[in-house]
């Protein structure tokens, strides 16, 4: 079973996830457009407005007809330059022309929070957009303001690539050629104007099985950085305090990191380990937690993170391999792809233990599940959810067999997720049963 050091601290996130939309009110999504299925920008938009905790939404472009379906909302929006329109920018009549077209006609109706120069475009290496980045960004500023729009940030994405070691997080470094040509004026410029270092941190693209737990928020043996001697018992962590100790050794330890991007798909290749609904949710929601938190990361304690989930909907257009269209928290109909928590308005997401969590439909071990099954099923559970009662002296303890604490941490987890079946199948050692096993003082 699960230390009881660690399933108080679990109890803990529980606790605090029960604060209705506080969890979700630190995160926001990625809105991408490329399916053929999806819902007008109009109806995503009431969607989130009338069902949903989100408040923050990122799009990759300027699409009129998404900024103008935003006006009138509480929903803040984060929109993008082309790549392509980067050299245009530069000039102060190209970027008063931009800001002209894309921000006038909609701004303060629709509230344009942030503008992202291009996207990841030192990994696109292309010399002519790298050169002119930075001076852009400036160009776009200055043009802002020059309109009056003094509180929209400017900043543009990167992908992890610009380190050129990661591992230890505490002796990462950026790639020499970026760090002084485009780094350092860009952390100046961020510095300056008091906008974000934008990274897009993605565990899925650096895990593998041995790693799953720990890049996926699960239980784990941790691993060491070797110079601080910190334990990061997440992947997350460890590619955040990367980052920070990049900047940090150039002096720009200040300048605030936003998570633009993180996910974790639900579908991949057929017989690849770790993604599936139930893994999504696992990364998914320890990030809401881990984020709404406000525990920082190691090297950065007590800092909070803007951070952007990727994404909306799974997008049927998208190529590459199946994960690239599957990364949705929502189908095109809205539902709900998994439990993320805190996510809609009105969800319980877990309660404390002794109130009972029932309501209908519990979850338990079939007859004749290995006893290896079981306890796996325990470790799992009970790293996220509430299992205090099943701990020497709780409620349900008794009676201390594997078998009765299985049934409890797997209804455990089972309620705290929504209740919905696929959280219940454990790898085909679960059923959802309609008849409530509590008994005693256990109160299920």
């Amino acid at each position: 079973m699960a230390p009881p050091a660690m399933l108080r601290e679990v109890g803990l996130r529980a606790l605090l996830l029960l604060s209705s939309a506080v969890a979700a009110l630190s995160i926001g999504v990625n809105y991408g457009t490329l399916g053929n299925n999806l819902p007008p920008p109009s109806q995503v938009a009431s969607f989130l407005q009338a069902k949903t905790t989100i408040n923050r939404i990122k799009i990759f472009d300027s699409n009129p007809d998404i900024i103008r379906a935003f006006a009138g909302t509480r929903i803040s929006l984060t929109i993008s330059t082309t790549n392509g329109d980067i050299p245009g920018l530069v000039s102060r009549e190209g970027a008063a022309a931009w800001v002209t077209k894309h921000v006038t006609p909609f701004f303060p109706a629709t509230n344009i929070d942030l503008i992202l120069v291009g996207n990841e475009i030192l990994l696109s290496g292309d010399k002519n957009l790298i050169v002119n980045l930075v001076p852009a960004m400036h160009s776009l500023h200055n043009a802002l303001v020059a309109a009056g729009f003094r509180r929209i940030r400017v900043s543009t994405p990167h992908f992890l690539g610009i380190l050129a070691a990661s591992e230890p997080p505490s002796a990462a470094r950026f790639r020499y050629g970026w760090e002084k040509s485009v780094l350092i004026p860009m952390l100046n410029f961020h510095r300056a104007t008091k906008s974000p270092f934008i990274v897009n941190p993605y565990p899925y693209f650096n895990y593998n099985p041995q790693t799953l737990n720990y890049a996926i928020f699960r239980k784990n043996g941790g691993i060491l950085d070797k110079y601080t001697k910190i334990r990061y018992t997440n992947m997350l962590d460890a590619q955040l305090d990367a980052i920070y100790s990049a900047m940090k050794r150039i002096g720009y330890g200040d300048v605030q990191i936003m998570i633009g991007e993180t996910g974790w798909p639900t579908q991949a290749e057929p017989g690849q380990a770790g993604v599936s609904p139930d893994y999504a949710a696992s990364y998914i929601n320890g990030l809401i937690s881990k984020v709404s938190s406000g525990r920082g990361t190691p090297l950065m304690p007590g800092r909070r993170f803007e951070t952007y989930i990727f994404a909306l909907f799974n997008e049927n257009l998208k190529l590459g391999p199946i994960a690239e269209r599957n990364w949705g928290l929502f189908r095109p109909d809205f539902s709900p792809m998994y439990n993320a928590l805190g996510i809609m308005k009105g969800q319980i997401v877990g309660r404390p233990s002794g109130t009972g969590v029932g309501g209908g439909s519990w979850c338990v071990p079939k007859a004749g599940v290995s006893t290896a099954a079981l306890q796996n099923n325990i470790n799992y559970a009970c790293s996220n959810a509430n299992c205090k009662a099943i701990q020497a002296g709780g409620s349900c303890f008794q009676p201390n067999n594997l078998q009765a604490h299985a049934a409890y941490a797997m209804n455990a987890y089972y309620q705290a997720q929504g209740r919905r079946p696929f959280t219940c199948n454990f790898a085909g050692s679960g059923f959802v049963t309609s008849r409530n096993p509590s008994h005693g003082m256990c109160k299920f």
